[in-house]
């Protein structure tokens, strides 16, 4: 567990560097230059009851293992975008048998849209605000916290706003694993 923690936090800090690099430090910017690179995608929970947290983040791990395959292949935002698309259903239906497995009746669903997004800044990074697409999956009324991530390009982060943030990719390990099995 200990070496998956720490490939984990080498592979995003060599990510994120790069990314850094490449944009002066930041991993965003205006609407057109910086948000329109990014794909987003959000696991919205029910509400902020601990049930309704825990299971968000099996539908989290569901959902991700399910749009593997589809964005695995994408070597742009928009293509990413495309493939989901055709897959939107998939999610929803992923979604709620993980939520019915678990005991939860209150379904689920996904759709593709653009949505304003607040300025997020972790240690040196920032997620500029802006109007971003992104991938929102509504479980029950979708009101409580949510996970997010960029899902292309894949990068992820663990914690909150001010914390020691830990850099990861759950999506970039996951296409990593699915191309090396085939």
């Amino acid at each position: 567990m200990k070496k998956l923690c720490i490939t984990f936090l080498l592979s995003g800090i060599i990510i994120l560097s790069a990314v850094g690099f490449l944009r002066g430090g930041s991993l965003g910017g205006d609407a057109v230059g910086g948000n329109a690179e990014y794909l987003r995608i959000h696991i919205r929970a029910n509400s902020d009851a601990g049930e309704d947290q825990a299971v968000k983040y099996l539908v989290r791990d569901a959902v991700v293992e399910y749009l593997t395959p589809f964005v695995a292949q994408s070597e742009t935002r928009e293509e990413a975008e495309e493939r989901m698309e055709g897959c939107l259903a998939g999610i929803a239906a992923t979604a709620e048998a993980v939520l019915r497995a678990n005991g939860f009746f209150y379904g689920a669903r996904a759709e593709l849209k653009d949505e304003e997004f607040p300025t997020r800044v972790y240690g040196e990074y920032t997620l500029q605000a802006g109007v971003y697409r992104a991938l929102i999956v509504y479980l029950g009324e979708g009101t409580g916290d949510n996970w997010w991530c960029v899902i292309y390009p894949p990068l992820c982060f663990a914690g909150e706003p001010g914390d020691d943030i830990v850099y990861k990719s759950k999506i970039l390990e996951i296409i990593e694993n699915w191309k090396n099995r085939r």
